[in-house]
């Protein structure tokens, strides 16, 4: 069984940019998804690799997830992003930093203008190094899930509620 550990942060400005790989387009559809958690995603990178991926949580602080991840054809993929009733698009970075495998996504569209951070590690108590540019952690926060925000996108909420968050 694959356990992802992954702590996430809101970014806060561009520092992030010198140490960032090239740009990979994702495009993420939820075919499933839970109150508990549970979701199941497609996931298209660029026009030639995709992914079913199944998550649940593992413990109650959201940091530990099981990850179930298989290759699928790309053609596969594309008829589930048209069924999919909730998707998203964004672009990911990787980011040569140590600590861990850090990455991160600016999302697009009714997501926009959202930056978020992840960085995957071996054990939830790895020692870490946050980044100046890592702004509020949002580690285990269900808002802050892509499954989440594939159907309740940022641009959806209320102004007073994008506001608190720093967003206009």
């Amino acid at each position: 069984m694959g356990l992802e550990i992954e702590r996430r942060f809101l970014v806060t400005n561009d520092g992030w940019t010198s140490q960032a790989g090239p740009p990979q387009p994702l495009r993420q559809g939820y075919l499933a998804s839970s109150a508990e958690g549970i979701t199941v995603r497609m996931r298209l990178r660029g026009e030639d690799q995709a992914w079913l991926t199944l998550k649940a949580s593992a413990d109650p602080s959201g940091i530990a997830r099981h990850e179930f991840e298989y290759g699928i054809p790309v053609s596969d993929a594309e008829d589930l992003w048209r069924l999919a009733p909730h998707r998203l698009e964004k672009i990911r970075y990787a980011l040569d930093l140590p600590g861990g495998e850090w990455v991160v996504d600016c999302f697009a569209e009714a997501n926009a203008p959202l930056v978020l951070a992840e960085v995957e590690l071996m054990r939830a108590d790895d020692a870490l190094e946050i980044p100046a540019w890592c702004g509020r952690e949002v580690t285990g926060q269900a808002r802050w899930s892509n499954a989440v925000l594939a159907s309740d996108p940022l641009q959806s909420w209320g102004a007073e509620e994008r506001q608190l968050w720093g967003f206009r």
